[in-house]
């Protein structure tokens, strides 16, 4: 895929391109991808609608043979990738065995080093928010979806009735449908389900936060269903199981996000720098465990995060240590 001065190849015709977005979802999976190669996606992505759209599809080519591969022996795979119309580039890459080794540890739960650029589930995702960033999306004439920074969403269906997927950020969603015909949002191997109601729903590294705003909400996880109504949340993770509703306790600092604003009260200094991290350019890191403890108060506007290390520095009288990348040492 990459030439020795590290450029990839253009391709010549369709099945070329699909080829070569193979490789790329390969090197992502490897763990051997650099920031440069990120940078170098980003580019071949953008080259053409038929290399976004050659990505998406050998993402999900991926995504689908690695959700069967723990349920389907090696020779039943196979079988059915002989029936791909990509079965050559499947074979030439070895990705049914990839795949089948990728569902046994989470294959969508792979992330780069540091966090450093989008996963592959995030970059296949149908929108998709980077840092500092906000999207509107009108998903149906009942249904709008408001998408906070590094956030990706992907829709199941299509018309009148679509699902949606928080693969991982964060989303106020609005859903205004018949009874019998609810909005259902799939979060971390859970289910939240609306017909009449707004929510704010955060799914951040498979941890799940869901907050009634307006109406209510069905939330189901693990077996166990809860109903929340106006100004009631609930959690859960992958190993933590669904609890109980409770009161949100600042409503203020819930909804700030959509307004452009950071409001913490009385935050561990590495809570605050976790968020910060969401829509700053760039990452920081504590370097001192005791620091990272000290408690925080403060507001601050996503759009000028810019002077939070320097006003870090003075307020903790700390060493701070600018490396490239954008990576920033607290300590």
């Amino acid at each position: 895929m990459r030439t020795g001065c590290g450029a990839v190849a253009e391709p010549v015709d369709d099945s070329n391109l699909l080829e070569r977005a193979i490789d790329w979802v390969a090197l992502l999976r490897s763990g051997s991808a650099t920031t440069d190669d990120a940078d170098r996606l980003q580019r071949w992505r953008a080259q053409s609608p038929s290399h976004e759209d050659a990505f998406r599809q050998a993402a999900r080519l991926y995504r689908d043979l690695g959700a069967m591969g723990a349920e389907l022996e090696r020779d039943k795979v196979r079988s059915l990738a002989a029936r791909s119309p990509v079965r050559r580039l499947v074979n030439r890459r070895s990705l049914i065995g990839g795949a089948i080794a990728a569902s046994a540890v989470g294959y969508l739960a792979i992330k780069p080093p540091l966090e450093m650029w989008p996963s592959l589930a995030e970059m296949s995702a149908d929108y998709r928010t980077g840092k500092g960033e906000q999207l509107d999306v009108a998903l149906a004439e009942n249904v709008s979806l408001k998408l906070n920074t590094q956030t990706s969403i992907a829709v199941r269906g299509s018309g009148i009735n679509p699902s949606v997927e928080l693969i991982n950020g964060e989303a106020v969603i609005t859903a205004k449908r018949q009874q019998s015909e609810p909005l259902v949002v799939v979060a971390a191997a859970g289910k939240i389900a609306s017909a009449m109601g707004e929510l704010n729903i955060r799914c951040i590294d498979g941890s799940v936060l869901a907050t009634c705003l307006a109406g209510s909400i069905t939330v189901t996880h693990g077996g166990r269903s809860v109903e929340l109504t106006a100004g009631q949340q609930v959690s859960y993770s992958a190993t933590d199981p669904l609890g109980r509703p409770v009161a949100i306790t600042d409503p203020g600092s819930l909804s700030a996000w959509r307004e452009k604003l950071l409001i913490f009260k009385d935050k561990p200094l590495a809570a605050v720098i976790s968020e910060i991290n969401r829509y700053r350019p760039g990452k920081i890191v504590i370097t001192d465990s005791e620091l990272g403890r000290r408690l925080i108060n403060g507001t601050f506007h996503t759009d000028k995060l810019d002077d939070f290390v320097a006003q870090v520095r003075q307020l903790y009288a700390v060493k701070v240590r600018s490396l490239l990348g954008g990576l920033v040492l607290l300590g």
